[in-house]
């Protein structure tokens, strides 16, 4: 007898089974580091490095400071951080922050303050809060690099005529002319160099400019500046880098515990918000890859900011500038090809022998360049293309609201007033219902536009109390949101009108309801989907909607082309713009019956660009050649595999198919029995004979659910649309272009079969010698090739 207790499996006899005695044991395979992080590596550093200077210039700090802050951001934010292609260092957005520490508080305190920072970074990401950090209004994210980019530019702007930077934006701008009235030439030519290579090098045109434009232009701008500055003589103030023994690390804190704790925040929430917004924007990027294999996992943000703060008590520490992810240097490794953190790391390697070996080099560099450098960076986050989307979104309030106050009163000031503006702007359109009342055909109208809160109850009140006694009243509740206060105003009018002879009909949403989720007229709780409305079916817990007016259909298209405009224009204009300039480009070619109910995007979680969808009755693909053919079936084919270049086709067939029917001749008034030939839907069925021809034989695949239980009974209606599936598929290599697509492994086919009524899909899959269309469970992965 066998026994049932399960054994326990030994570390020796799992070793034995992995090694057999007489073979050695194997080896640990060693980490190898692709070509294209190398690369990539190398392009971010050659960007990093005339930046980290820069930055560290514009603070004030130590410019060694700017160098440690690099490789710090590239050794331990790169191994440690949850975003593989992120590449943190010393980042434009902190340099406000950081100048205003280092002259409030001297450059040891500052240090001391990064260390803390990182702390207060380690303890939010213990806490798992970092997605919290995206719910800031992106209007007030952008209006603070907004407001951080212009007192960069207006303070680095002073460098660049050969004088010093004040220590507020109004300062800056006030000593302005004074400047423009003695400045330095030298110092203004070696600025203007630097921002027209800057401007001119990636738009250098032809074949030799595509060669030129991999080497960044912030090195060549600084290079070019450096090499004219030196073989023309020019006097000018250059880089000074003093000897490493003498560089200043972090020492205790001085200063006001309430200041300090203010800096610590301020730091703390400018290096997560753009490190974590930076993650986010990096995975966008890395999505767009054609090739999967290219695509790292998405961000672990938690890890991201748990990165981040290691790397900035690491920073502080050995006297770096605060770090954060850095857009420029990231979105410069992604598109440079890199595949894993190996290219994050080995640039921070680079950045390390830099600050090492290359000292004599990094000293001929002119102060001015840098600073040009760093102002054309201050210049490029007062984006206009922020500018457009929060003007559409209309949050160009916060967004100057929140620029105007880092500009004039400081980063966490700024922000705090962006927030405060957002949330202002935000209870004024809640607050902002419309309501009115009007009389037509002897009923009263009332009718509620936005949304209906406790803040509207007053004129929603005002509004009822002019319906009279025992009128006919509509109220017309068009929101998406209703309060309880709300609520049981509206019910106890309800009950007191209808109490005095009158009658009151509620049309719209109702209370508790969530957006875009409509509610049945009439109380019941249908919750149908927006496309029910076109049915005139029935809805489960509720009545049957009464039949619509002949002239019902062109109400509703219009009604429902407004509700697109009005509820999913917006969400989806942004990625069609995208698509209008790029143009399409499918990876799938879908074929399936024109029948309503088969609605392939709902079905395959496609969106706009995803499918190139044919439709017609019963899904059929006439063969090349036939007499009698159909060439649009044939072009749109040719068009997808030799134009588009589709990966895949997919025939899809579906239950209760009436081509089907008619076929089997069971059609209720047009079978194929009783339908002429010479009608265009007699000749076109002919294409489904091959199909019929199929079943008769016997070798029509089966249906099997998701658990493998054995084939599930059908009718012979199903059998039929299964193997008409499998016979369009032979239609299709039958056709030249798909032929040499397969040959040439550039081409799949898959079969697919829809249960309308179980909502099931089912796939085509070889099993046991013989074709089965396997039920998809929800969290099946890849078809497979037929």
């Amino acid at each position: 007898m066998s026994s049932c207790v399960p054994t326990r499996t030994t570390d020796a006899a799992r070793t034995e089974r992995s090694h057999p005695p007489h073979s050695p044991p194997r080896r640990t395979r060693r980490p190898r580091l692709a070509g294209a992080d190398l690369s990539a590596a190398v392009s971010v550093f050659l960007i990093a490095l005339p930046l980290s200077l820069g930055i560290a210039l514009a603070t004030g700090a130590p410019l060694q400071a700017g160098l440690v802050a690099a490789a710090v951001g590239g050794l331990v934010a790169g191994r440690l951080g949850g975003c593989p292609l992120q590449v943190s260092g010393p980042a434009a957005g902190l340099t406000v922050v950081t100048a205003d520490l280092i002259h409030r508080y001297g450059w040891r305190t500052t240090c001391a303050i990064t260390v803390l920072a990182g702390l207060a970074q380690l303890l939010l990401g213990c806490l798992r809060v970092a997605r919290g950090a995206l719910a800031v209004s992106p209007a007030v994210v952008h209006g603070m690099l907004a407001g951080i980019g212009v007192t960069i530019a207006v303070a680095q702007l002073h460098i660049v005529l050969g004088g010093n930077p004040q220590s507020s934006v109004t300062d800056n701008l006030r000593a302005l002319p004074a400047q423009l009235a003695s400045l330095d030439p030298a110092a203004l030519a070696a600025g203007a160099l630097t921002l027209a290579l800057l401007v001119l090098w990636p738009r250098l045109p032809g074949r030799p400019g595509l060669l030129l434009r991999r080497v960044p232009a912030a090195l060549v701008a600084v290079a070019g500046a450096t090499a004219v500055a030196a073989f023309t003589g020019l006097a000018l103030p250059r880089v000074g880098l003093p000897s490493w023994s003498s560089h200043a690390l972090a020492g205790l804190p001085r200063g006001p515990v309430l200041g300090l704790a203010a800096a610590v925040l301020s730091t703390t929430l400018v290096c997560s918000v753009q490190s974590l917004l930076g993650a986010v924007a990096v995975d966008k990027l890395v999505a767009g890859r054609p090739d999967p294999a290219a695509r790292p996992a998405r961000s672990n943000l938690d890890r991201e900011l748990l990165g981040q703060g290691a790397a900035n008590v690491v920073s502080g520490a050995l006297g770096g500038l605060p770090v954060a992810g850095v857009a420029v240097r990231s979105t410069a490794n992604v598109r440079a090809g890199a595949v894993s953190r190996n290219s994050t790391m080995l640039h921070g390697v680079l950045v390390v022998i830099a600050a090492l070996l290359m000292v004599p080099v990094l000293e001929h560099i002119p102060l001015a360049s840098l600073a040009a450098l760093v102002m054309a960076v201050g210049i490029q986050m007062v984006s206009l293309h922020h500018i457009r989307t929060v003007t559409r979104h209309r949050e160009v309030l916060v967004y100057a609201a929140t620029a105007l106050g880092v500009v004039a009163l400081g980063v966490l000031q700024g922000v705090a007033l962006g927030i405060a503006v957002a949330v202002a702007v935000a209870l004024h359109r809640l607050a902002r219902t419309r309501i009115t009342h009007d009389v037509r055909e002897g009923v009263h109208h009332v009718r509620v536009r936005g949304q209906l809160t406790f803040l509207a109850v007053p004129r929603l009140s005002r509004a009822l109390h002019l319906v009279p006694h025992e009128a006919d009243a509509v109220v017309e509740l068009d929101g998406s949101f209703m309060d309880h206060a709300a609520y049981e105003s509206l019910q106890d009018w309800q009950r007191t009108h209808t109490a005095q002879g009158g009658s009151v009909e509620l049309t719209g949403r109702r209370a508790g309801v969530r957006i875009a989720e409509p509610a049945a007229p009439d109380g019941t709780g249908c919750r149908c989907r927006p496309w029910t409305p076109w049915r005139n079916h029935q809805c489960e817990g509720g009545p049957r909607a009464p039949r619509l007016p002949r002239d019902a259909g062109t109400f509703q298209l219009a009604h429902g082309i407004g509700t697109f405009q009005r509820a999913t224009a917006p969400h989806v204009r942004e990625e069609l713009a995208r698509l209008a300039r790029e143009g399409q480009r499918p990876s799938q070619l879908f074929l399936t019956c024109a029948d309503s109910r088969l609605v392939t995007s709902m079905i395959t979680a496609s969106g706009p660009g995803d499918l190139f969808v044919v439709r017609n009755v019963g899904n059929l693909v006439p063969p090349p050649g036939e007499e009698g053919g159909d060439d649009s079936v044939a072009a749109a084919i040719e068009y997808a595999v030799e134009v588009l270049g589709v990966r895949s086709i997919t025939v899809c067939g579906h239950s209760g198919c009436g081509a089907m029917q008619a076929l089997l001749g069971n059609g209720p008034d047009h079978g194929a029995g009783s339908l002429p030939e010479h009608t265009p839907l007699g000749r076109w069925l002919r294409h489904g004979l091959p199909s019929l021809a199929r079943l008769g034989r016997g070798d029509g695949p089966g249906l099997r659910p998701a658990d493998e239980t054995g084939p599930r009974p059908v009718d012979e209606a199903e059998r039929l649309g299964l193997a008409n599936v499998v016979q369009q598929l032979e239609h299709l290599r039958a056709h030249g272009c798909v032929a040499r697509a397969l040959r040439t492994g550039l081409l799949e086919l898959h079969g697919m079969y829809f249960h309308v009524g179980e909502a099931q899909a089912y796939l085509l899959t070889e099993a046991d010698g013989e074709m089965v269309f396997t039920a998809v469970a929800a969290t099946e992965g890849r078809p497979t090739k037929v």
